[in-house]
């Protein structure tokens, strides 16, 4: 069977051994961390021996790790999975007085298996822990399921259903066919979420509705902040209206929340001004005021309170059957003492794809914030199939260390030209691209006119160009007129300066380094501001 509930895992301790203090201290502090990010996303990792017992662990991470990108330091990435189902782990329905009547999440033939939060959380062996939300609506292509462009959230409902087809002549029960078709899902989110950002992800940990409130519930009252009031009605669906709202209501500063609350809390999209976008912060949020509520309740670090805490949630959280206390003894303690930053990838536009409002995004953009963001080195644009095939010199396969050559190649060059009548519109445009991580080149005025900004590129600039030609709504075409690495921009005449992203905006915060050293979020565009975690940050 796919999934099991087994207390003994790969690292676990042997009956009747002694545990090492380092040990001790490793599973003191990701308890710790467990009750910090389950808080919102309804996740948690623990020592897979004594605190796992009972709970249901996964395979999937090892189909998804055939075809992982290398690690470039000694950091762990942990992927949290918010499923938006609700079922339970063998597929029976919510209790319906549950689901509609005291949480007011609709009804159970709803939700499906969209994963509605995903967050990845980057944990160095020192120093800062940056964690990163994909918005759920990002249009991108899912892989393990059919291959083809979908929200992200929905990579995971697609692939459990193709295994479902698949494993429906085999005779096999509810309970098994629902395990089994969920280990398809969460492989194929994995799989979807490494190829997006172009990292590996060596540990996740999954939670449903239930698994939330569970959760939410266990160390409630929960104190959030709000910068503005809301009031979130419910609307009944009709035949004309889809229904919503969570029937939240709250004034604007700080409120103590019980569980149900806080579930409409993270859950709230509809009355917030950048509806998705706003419960993507309400979800950090909330984690960093549950770490902040269990450090102040002298929770943290009593392994006893832990346990029993754990003991009430771990039947609705699933993690992977690879985890090791051994691989956070050292890194667990940097997401404690409000050491994490949560910041929100950006999209490029709103837009409407076969009836469906998505958000549009650039994955050459998400992988290059990330490699910053992360302090790994940016990967160089991958040649395409076609150029060995038409080169009769090409080698058939290079060697090793050409591979590790090509693949940290500098940064594009984007040179900008003006021909418009804004003002340092070179320099500006040059400040934005570079902030995308490009390289800055030369700026000045352009020698020609044409109506229409144009982006062309150099020998090996091809993907560089695309994400810069994206931001003005154009093609980029190639040019040998243009220096290899290099990309050149014309504003044209009739150029005006892009609205932010979405809103995005660029983040601040502390650098991982200590209170001097510089924030690697701070010169990213990001969707929104940081949250921080160790305190309760005020949030839309």
């Amino acid at each position: 069977m796919a999934e099991n509930r087994s207390g003994r895992q790969r690292g676990g301790r042997v009956a009747g051994s002694r545990t090492s203090p380092m040990v001790v201290a490793g599973r003191t502090a990701a308890c710790a961390v467990s009750l910090a990010v389950l808080g919102a996303s309804g996740f948690t990792w623990y020592e897979v021996k004594n605190l796992t017992d009972g709970m249901t662990t996964s395979n999937a991470l090892g189909e998804a790790k055939k075809d992982a990108p290398p690690h470039l330091d000694n950091a762990v990435n942990l992927l949290l999975i918010g499923l938006d189902s609700r079922k339970d782990m063998n597929g029976n329905d919510l209790p319906k007085q549950f689901v509609e009547d005291e949480l007011h999440a609709g009804s159970s033939d709803i939700g499906g298996y969209n994963t509605n939060s995903l967050i990845v959380l980057h944990i160095p062996p020192s120093g800062k822990v940056q964690a990163v939300s994909i918005p759920r609506d990002d249009w991108v292509q899912t892989y393990g399921a059919d291959g083809r462009m979908h929200k992200v959230k929905e990579a995971y409902g697609i692939a459990k259903s193709m295994a479902e087809d698949k494993l429906g002549s085999k005779g096999l029960s509810q309970a098994d066919l629902e395990h089994q078709s969920r280990e398809a899902g969460r492989s194929a989110t994995i799989q979807t979420v490494q190829k997006l950002l172009n990292i590996p992800i060596d540990h996740f940990a999954e939670v449903n509705l239930l698994g939330f409130y569970d959760i939410a519930k266990a160390v409630q009252p929960i104190e959030v902040c709000l910068n503005h009031p809301v009031d979130d009605p419910i609307v009944s669906r009709t035949a004309t209206h889809e229904g919503g709202g969570t029937g939240l209501k709250l004034p604007a500063g700080h409120s103590r929340l019980d569980a149900a609350q806080a579930l409409s809390f993270v859950r709230q999209r509809h009355h917030l001004l950048n509806g998705d976008l706003d419960r993507t912060h309400r979800q950090q949020a909330f984690i960093s005021s549950v770490e902040y509520k269990l450090k102040q309740d002298g929770v943290i670090g009593d392994l006893g309170r832990m346990q029993s805490l754990f003991d009430v949630v771990k039947k609705d959280v699933v993690i992977d059957n690879q985890w090791n206390i051994l691989d956070f003894a050292q890194q667990a303690p940097n997401l404690t003492g409000g050491n994490v930053e949560f910041n929100t990838l950006p999209i490029d536009k709103f837009a409407t794809i076969g009836g469906q409002d998505v958000n549009q995004v650039s994955p050459d953009k998400l992988k290059r914030i990330v490699q910053q963001l992360f302090g790994g080195r940016e990967p160089a644009p991958t040649p395409a199939a076609t150029d060995a095939a038409t080169d009769p010199n090409a080698a058939a396969e290079p060697s090793a260390p050409a591979v590790v050559e090509a693949a940290f190649k500098e940064p594009e060059t984007v040179d900008v030209y003006n021909a418009s009548a804004v003002t340092k519109a070179a320099a500006n445009e040059s400040k934005a691209l570079t902030d995308l991580g490009l390289k800055a080149g030369k700026t000045g005025e352009a020698t020609t006119r044409p109506r229409t900004t144009t982006v062309t590129y150099g020998t090996g600039a091809k993907d560089g160009a695309e994400q810069v030609a994206a931001r003005y709504g154009v093609t980029a075409t190639a040019s040998s007129a243009v220096p290899a690495g290099h990309i050149r921009v014309i504003l044209g005449t009739g150029y005006t300066v892009p609205a932010a992203d979405g809103g995005a905006q660029s983040s601040g915060g502390q650098g991982s380094g200590g209170d001097n050293a510089p924030d690697p979020a701070a010169t990213l565009q990001m969707q929104g501001p940081a949250v921080q975690a160790g305190n309760i940050p005020c949030v839309d």
